[in-house]
């Protein structure tokens, strides 16, 4: 699918602005719809801001999966989902059968395949982060137990699934995430800084996002 969003070519254009970060409440995600009307799902953080599905270099949302159904399709999009909680779930295609039953380890796959859900026990949630192959790559750390350092990116998302952490950026007081907060680390138009992530409690668990810019033609 070519995209012709002027939202999209300018998220893919050369970095041109100092770092930012933010901290991110649940105050501060949008709920939307699934793309196949199946149910709902929490957006906490899309670049370029605002972006839909049709225009997103990037996404990061939380998804309550209630029933059987179908998987949205999304074509162009790599996908990686990591269980957050609930008993897991099987995903069925023509060519591909997924079991996602391992809390907080992540499954990738490719969005353009088309998947039945199943569900083991019950409903389920879990942390989906997708990126349009023709802007962008990203990969999921997890963070539990011992404090991480998350890899150089462009964009980097830590996401407090459970408990609080303190993520450390040079030049920056600690950042305090409390259960269920986000941080969003935009590095473009400067070099990667570090980042750490401190678990506070001994349940936290951070799930850590580092996504690139490819920059290759849509």
């Amino acid at each position: 699918m070519r995209l012709q969003s002027a939202k999209l070519r300018g998220a893919v254009a050369a970095c041109a602005r100092p770092a930012m970060h933010r901290v991110l409440t649940p105050a501060d995600y949008r709920a939307t719809a699934w793309r196949n009307g199946g149910g709902r799902t929490t957006e906490l953080a899309v670049h370029p801001q605002g972006a839909n599905f049709a225009q997103f270099a990037w996404r990061v949302s939380i998804a309550d999966v209630t029933q059987d159904g179908p998987f949205s399709t999304f074509a162009g999009v790599d996908r990686t989902l990591v269980l957050l909680r609930g008993a897991g779930m099987r995903l069925e295609g023509a060519d591909a059968t997924l079991d996602v039953r391992a809390p907080y380890d992540p499954i990738s796959f490719a969005g353009d395949v088309a998947f039945g859900c199943m569900l083991h026990d019950g409903p389920v949630k879990d942390f989906n982060l997708m990126v349009r192959r023709s802007a962008a790559r990203g990969d999921i750390d997890i963070v539990r137990g011992e404090a991480g350092t998350a890899r150089p990116a462009c964009f980097r998302v830590c996401y407090a699934a459970a408990g609080p952490c303190e993520c450390l950026l040079p030049g920056q007081p600690p950042l305090r995430l409390n259960e269920h907060d986000t941080l969003v680390v935009d590095a473009q138009g400067v070099p990667s800084p570090s980042l750490h992530v401190n678990p506070l409690s001994p349940a936290t668990v951070a799930v850590v996002v580092a996504i690139d810019m490819t920059g290759r033609p849509t």
